[in-house]
């Protein structure tokens, strides 16, 4: 059994890998990393600019959909067909789990994070022409995306709630999802077939405080720590809102909690540890998504252990130090989102860039 096995089975943490590409979908190496103990799949537009444009693995569908299509339209024709191809590798996951695992992700464009109504739209689009019961819609937690959240989970639709930098936004997309289940049961629908995640972006965190702290001069044994010790408060306030009498009407009813999704986790700082933000933060009822570099370091040296929830006292007092020293954390969440929407937007404007150039160029990569 390996290191992520282990994590599943001891710790109840599932393991996904954040990547996904024709090559490795059609050549095995999905396969073996499900075999190896990945549990699910995350995508992103950026994922998708390098999978599209550093591969020919799309040129002979994409020569004939730009026959017909726009380059838009054929992009989510090619990433449809490349989710349900995944979603049928990792069907016998999802089965096996109950429905808790084996999902693929599949991102709106990120071009209508600043408008619900197209959101919604989007997200209800992907969902009908995908078909799977083991896709998961990616919606980001921005202003607009939140209240999308909520209508997709009171349709009963299974979302990945992406781009969380901060506590509060959080705590919006866990009431976004408990008020969307209230709805969807009290419309007779079956919250038991819903499943969420709420993805915590983790080490861009660090990033942007170690730049901060060193801007302020403050001292160097506050850096590096800030990202781990957000996500654990996140998991604290995790346990906190799925508990007590709310929760425990939803889960009578058959609802699942929305796991904390631990995202950006391959280490961004050469002089931190490479697992620093997998070996802290495992538990149950949690995911990690990992890019291909990190799963692989994890299955050759991570550490099996509950972290998730130690040192929580350290944690708090950590959060209220970078405070003292000068350090706005709602500010950083902030300018962290803010970027985190440009950054896939910019992937998305290249991607589409790129796809208009090779239709001008009949339709190949080279």
């Amino acid at each position: 059994m390996s290191t992520l096995h282990d994590l599943y089975a001891t710790y109840g943490q599932s393991p996904w890998i954040d990547n996904l590409n024709r090559p490795s979908i059609r050549d095995g190496g999905l396969a073996g990393l499900v075999a190896s103990g990945v549990r699910g799949v995350t995508s992103n537009p950026t994922i998708f600019e390098k999978a599209m444009t550093s591969s020919d693995a799309y040129d002979e569908q994409f020569s004939k959909l730009i026959e017909s299509d726009t380059p838009e339209a054929a992009f989510w024709e090619m990433a449809i067909d490349d989710v349900k191809e995944a979603c049928e590798i990792l069907r016998s996951v999802h089965e096996s789990s109950g429905g808790t695992d084996g999902f693929v992700s599949l991102e709106v464009s990120p071009a209508l994070a600043g408008d619900t109504a197209a959101t919604v739209k989007a997200a209800r689009e992907l969902h009908s022409r995908v078909v799977k019961p083991n896709l998961m819609v990616k919606i980001p937690a921005t202003p607009a995306g939140v209240p999308a959240v909520k209508t997709m989970i009171s349709e009963g639709r299974n979302i990945n709630v992406t781009l969380i930098f901060s506590l509060s936004r959080y705590g919006e997309v866990i009431e976004a999802y408990l008020s969307g289940l209230e709805a969807l049961r009290s419309a007779g629908g079956d919250v038991s077939t819903v499943h969420s995640v709420a993805s915590f972006f983790v080490s861009r965190v660090d990033t942007e405080v170690d730049g901060r702290l060193q801007a302020l001069g403050a001292d160097v044994s506050l850096y590096g720590k800030a990202a781990v010790a957000q996500a654990k408060l996140a998991y604290e306030l995790f346990q906190e809102k799925f508990s007590g009498p709310r929760w425990q009407a939803l889960s009578d009813a058959g609802a699942h909690p929305q796991r904390p999704l631990w995202a950006s986790t391959s280490t961004k700082n050469p002089d931190y540890p490479d697992l620093l933000y997998v070996d802290t933060l495992i538990g149950p009822d949690t995911v990690n998504t990992m890019p291909d570099a990190t799963v692989a370091a994890f299955l050759d040296h991570g550490t099996t252990a509950r972290t998730v929830d130690s040192g929580l006292e350290e944690a708090h007092s950590l959060l209220d130090a970078l405070g003292g020293a000068g350090v706005d954390m709602q500010d950083v969440s902030s300018v962290l989102e803010q970027r985190g929407v440009s950054s896939f937007l910019d992937s998305w404007k290249a991607l589409l860039g790129s796809l208009e150039a090779k239709a001008a160029a009949g339709g190949q990569t080279r």
